[in-house]
């Protein structure tokens, strides 16, 4: 097998975190994971490989992808042409967008062969994440299930983002779920540097902890809490785009004013809905215990991580758009933490109750509150939690077995075509 990949979502070598969001990760850390497995698959067939990506920052992506996609048809088609290529694989439906130009003859899909194409050209596939197929253009829609007709494969990164697809009219019997993976080395220099040079996230948080440790709580105490004092200071964190189904917003305003005086959140990234959060901090005079961090680099994320007690993730239903996997989780959990998260979409896929984290209903603020509160008090069951949350995600979601999935899969299909 000769295998394509192709991706708009590469950050520069000298940039690493220029262009990193959840598509932008996967296609990086696949890419890294196929050239890990030294050409050969998971039975040890060998395949070849190579990448067609463009590499640029997130800042002019938008400005470069359509030369881009312009330059990967003529270069898809000269593969085609000389028979130098069996599998493309696409890291999105965005780079996917372009099997509508190939011609017909390029592709193995059932259309191909009702208009007498049958065995001519590649096998075409896709990556499907979530909001690349949702989002709510009607000629984008349009464009979604042509795509789809012209695909031999279509590997969504969770079952909730594959009913999706079946939703727009993706045959069943072209869709296969690969679950997202995460760098399970990706922390470890980061973490080495940081035992002696801590950023200001351990060092705030230390001046935080002591001034707030001895406060009376307004609220009622924890059990076993002393009479005299409130529960040791919890942090809280999120980390991604600032975006509407996030929930971040909502969680400052409903959630936050149901918790203890020591329970602080504060969250990192960067993104449209940056005022509409500072106005829910406001308006709930929550200043003093919610901190807006703004885009963080390396080594303070992993400081963060290492810092804060729990990663909650309290997304809410957004028509057209979606939370196809959140990888984000799996990243706070290589290094210990445990994620409170909302029953939704991509995300019920990630957390497994009582191993890295619990759910709790999206929207249900009393459901968010009791259960921080209830680890606040146990801070037996926190460390616990924990120490399951490193293991449960190190032994599952490893890039290495999920690109052994992905090469399954091509693989399969592959034979599913020729035996026609």
């Amino acid at each position: 097998m000769r295998l394509l990949f192709v991706t708009h979502s590469f950050p520069p070598p000298d940039h690493p975190l220029e262009n990193i969001g959840g598509m932008q990760r996967v296609a990086s850390e696949l890419h890294h994971a196929l050239v890990a497995t030294g050409g050969r698959g998971p039975d040890g067939e060998p395949f070849s490989y190579d990448v067609h990506a463009l590499v640029s920052t997130w800042k002019w992506v938008h400005w470069r992808i359509v030369p881009f996609l312009l330059t990967t048809l003529l270069h898809v088609r000269r593969l085609v042409r000389r028979g130098e290529v069996d599998v493309v694989l696409f890291s999105s439906m965005v780079t996917a967008l372009i099997v509508l130009f190939l011609g017909r003859s390029t592709s193995h899909s059932l259309e191909n062969r009702r208009n007498g194409g049958a065995h001519q050209g590649v096998m075409l596939a896709s990556v499907v994440h979530g909001r690349d197929i949702t989002k709510p253009l009607s000629i984008y829609q349009h464009m979604v299930r042509r795509v789809f007709a012209r695909l031999d494969l279509v590997l969504p990164v969770s079952s909730a983002t594959g009913q999706a697809c079946l939703d727009r009219g993706l045959p069943r019997d072209k869709l296969h779920v690969v679950h997202n993976g995460v760098n399970i080395r990706r922390f470890t220099p980061v973490i080495n540097g940081l035992k002696k040079s801590p950023t200001f996230i351990s060092r705030d948080w230390k001046r935080v902890f002591r001034s707030t440790r001895h406060v009376p709580s307004n609220h009622a105490r924890s059990p076993g809490s002393p009479s005299d004092r409130a529960p040791d200071p919890m942090l809280l964190c999120g980390v991604g785009r600032h975006v509407e189904r996030k929930g971040y917003a909502w969680f400052i305003r409903e959630v936050m004013p149901l918790l203890p005086d020591t329970v602080h959140f504060w969250l990192g990234g960067e993104g449209p809905e940056r005022e509409h959060i500072e106005r829910a901090v406001t308006e709930a005079n929550l200043s003093h215990r919610v901190r807006l961090l703004g885009r963080l680099d390396e080594w303070e994320l992993v400081d963060l991580y290492r810092t804060a007690d729990l990663f909650v993730m309290p997304n809410i239903p957004v028509p057209g758009d979606m939370e196809g996997f959140g990888i984000v989780m799996l990243e706070a959990g290589l290094l210990g933490l445990p994620t409170i998260a909302a029953h939704l979409e991509g995300i019920r896929e990630v957390i497994s109750p009582g191993r890295n984290g619990y759910f709790v209903e999206s929207g249900d603020a009393a459901g968010f509150s009791e259960c921080i509160r209830a680890l606040q008090a146990d801070r037996d069951a926190l460390r616990k939690l924990s120490r399951a949350t490193r293991t449960h995600v190190t032994d599952s979601f490893s890039w290495e077995r999920v690109a052994k999935n992905y090469l399954s899969a091509l693989s399969a299909t592959c034979s599913r075509i020729s035996s026609r």
